[in-house]
């Protein structure tokens, strides 16, 4: 799970700062990587290299507000609805993260590799490090 801090001015334009939440489990992992032919990182990896921007905005869009959820205090749940989605996305917190997001590809690579499972983390770590000791071996 990631908190995300973030400052924002709102409607009445009042300064702000608020924690957010965002968490992809392995489940929703899942249906992001099946509902695409090839799955979702061969899509990412096309659009970036295409630089399709249309496709990239809405991937980041879905992604981030279907990550979106509200923590409950004891821990137990994390919330998402289309509602909650929503209701975030109507705030000029969404439009910062957003327009952070889209504005830095290492912000953008920060965020979402934060949103991914602790093991996913460290299975992509190891892989990561594998890959590296072969470059390494070969030259």
């Amino acid at each position: 799970m990631l908190k995300k801090t973030i400052k924002y001015v709102d409607y009445d334009g009042n300064e702000r700062t608020e924690d957010f939440y965002f968490n992809l489990n392995e489940a929703e992992l899942t249906e992001l990587r099946l509902s695409r032919n090839g799955g979702i990182e061969k899509m990412l990896e096309r659009i970036v290299k295409e630089q399709d921007a249309p496709s990239i905005i809405a991937t980041v869009k879905e992604i981030l507000l279907r990550a979106y959820g509200e923590k409950s205090d004891d821990g137990k749940t994390f919330m998402k609805s289309p509602e909650i989605s929503h209701k975030f996305e109507c705030t000029e917190a969404y439009n910062d993260l957003f327009m952070e997001i889209c504005s830095s590809p290492e912000s953008a690579a920060n965020f979402f590799n934060a949103l991914l499972p602790a093991k996913i983390q460290k299975a992509i770590a190891e892989e990561e490090a594998k890959r590296k000791a072969a470059e390494n071996a070969q030259n």
